[in-house]
């Protein structure tokens, strides 16, 4: 029996630990755990980039030599990975804990991008894009769970934001090796395909390392009967944020009792029963976004190439103003998520991504604009819509019950990509195969239609979270 189990309280106990994690002064600490945690997506960037990026160079006879159509059924596969991963780990992670789960799936996230680097045809390649997306799908739920748990409630909006934008430095990363790696003068596409996906492996390996010092959730700890060790993670903390000269706060107490874990049953009928209006939240806001994103961005290289006519190894170059106004999107946005609040941003971030991208797609089938104009166009209506992205991730990670968070989070993500981001590449990978831009704008407009009606739910069910312990947003269960 171990130590841990020895430790645990039967009976109810009255803890601060959630206060005193909320009233903490922010950091140093706090931003190594940003550091840390936020590389879940930017490995997520450079995965969904590389495939984009390198999808015109994987269609020559010399490296897969697979069809268009072909790459977004890669793109479907992914997804139905992530979709599995965070299913199973996310259960997972209620389970047995926040930092154990996001090692394991970084550590076969990291295997399963090497392994795509030696695929030698489409069913390799697909099969080993499926295994690397049930590594990432697995990062969502542990990682989005830690950082709602670990972050003060006055800023868990900004910081959340922050963290799920960093997903665009990952695709920044992904740009810039594709454009490096495919160059004929440097290595060229029958290699450089192979060493991008190896290069991510290598990026894993780093992050491995720094991800190791991040602590248990004490959240988690607490609900889990291991006061002792929450106590203990809490106490190192605030004496490291003692040293660095600041004051701790005044604290709030919060009376638990241990309880099971809530079992499949229990967990759909608190969401489907307690909590139906925020479950129809969570859904509109995590499919929207995923149809939105999976539809425009598995193919934007496929749309360069075949209707800009820019070569297969120079798509990286317009990916760099696409990442950029989807990574300071979040970084400028955030802080009026916490202010102004979660409901009114919310609803107006989606629906003004989807008018903008409808505005867009339109005068995409006219052919009024230019390959810099409507480049600049994508990266105007992604500076919005990435914000309003990352904003469905914070809402179903802080609006239910810590002690069924990460599979919540997994639920959502699972039903929601599975409805509007697994058909989403396939989809538009069809649409731009027939070469006509009347086809590719009616997948725009479904996506615009999505965010539209997605706002307005926003707008109806929106919780107001802002500024709020998680422990008052959702009750635990576990609460006396």
């Amino acid at each position: 029996m171990s130590q841990a189990r020895h430790d645990r309280a039967d009976g109810p106990v009255e803890t601060s630990i959630p206060g005193r994690l909320d009233f903490l002064p922010w950091s140093w600490w706090h931003w190594r755990m940003v550091i840390a945690l936020g590389t879940a997506w930017i490995l997520d960037g450079i995965e969904v980039t590389l495939v984009g990026s390198l999808g015109p160079a994987l269609l020559r006879p010399d490296t897969l030599g697979i069809s268009a159509g072909d790459v977004g059924w890669a793109g479907s596969a992914y997804v139905a990975g992530a979709v599995l991963g965070a299913l199973v780990f996310g259960r997972a992670s209620d389970r047995l804990g926040r930092r154990r789960l996001f090692l394991v799936t970084l550590t076969v996230y990291l295997v399963a991008t090497l392994l795509t680097s030696l695929s030698f045809d489409f069913w390799s390649f697909a099969f080993c894009r499926f295994l690397t997306g049930l590594g990432i799908g697995g990062e969502y739920a542990a990682i989005n769970s830690a950082i709602d748990e670990l972050i003060p409630a006055r800023v868990r909006g900004t910081v959340n934001l922050g963290i799920n934008g960093s997903f665009w430095v990952g695709a920044a990363l992904g740009s810039g090796m594709s454009l490096v790696l495919l160059d004929p003068g440097f290595i060229g596409p029958q290699l450089g395909w192979r060493l991008a996906f190896a290069s991510g492996a290598l990026l894993g390996i780093a992050i491995l390392l720094v991800r190791r010092h991040v602590p248990e959730s004490p959240r988690w700890l607490i609900m889990h009967g291991r006061h002792k060790e929450a106590e203990a993670v809490v106490a190192r903390i605030e004496a490291e944020v003692k040293a660095e000269g600041s004051k701790l706060s005044p604290i709030r107490r919060l009376r638990v009792r241990l309880r099971p874990l809530p079992s499949w049953g229990e967990v759909f009928r608190i969401l489907l029963v307690r909590y139906r209006r925020r479950t129809i939240l969570g859904l509109s806001l995590m499919a929207a976004q995923a149809f939105f994103y999976n539809a425009i961005f598995f193919t934007y290289a496929l749309v360069l190439t075949q209707f800009y006519d820019v070569p297969a190894e120079r798509v990286g170059l317009y990916l760099f103003p696409f990442a950029v106004g989807n990574f300071l999107g979040p970084l400028a946005l955030g802080w009026l998520y916490d202010s102004v609040g979660r409901r009114t941003m919310i609803a107006s971030s989606y629906g003004l991504s989807g008018l903008a991208l409808l505005a867009t797609g339109y005068a995409f089938t006219q052919g009024w604009l230019s390959l810099g104009m409507q480049s600049f166009c994508w990266s105007a209506i992604f500076f919005v819509a990435s914000a309003a992205a990352s904003s469905a991730y914070l809402t179903v990670s802080e609006v239910f019950p810590v002690e069924m968070r990460a599979v919540t989070i997994s639920i959502f993500y699972a039903i929601g990509t599975g409805l509007g981001g697994f058909a989403a590449p396939a989809f538009f990978g069809a649409l731009i195969e027939t070469g006509s831009r009347d086809a590719v704008f009616v997948g725009y407009a479904c996506a615009a239609v999505l965010m539209c009606a997605a706002a307005g739910v926003a707008a109806w069910l929106g919780v107001d979270s802002e500024r709020k312990p998680l422990e008052e947003v959702a009750t635990p269960l576990s609460a006396e």
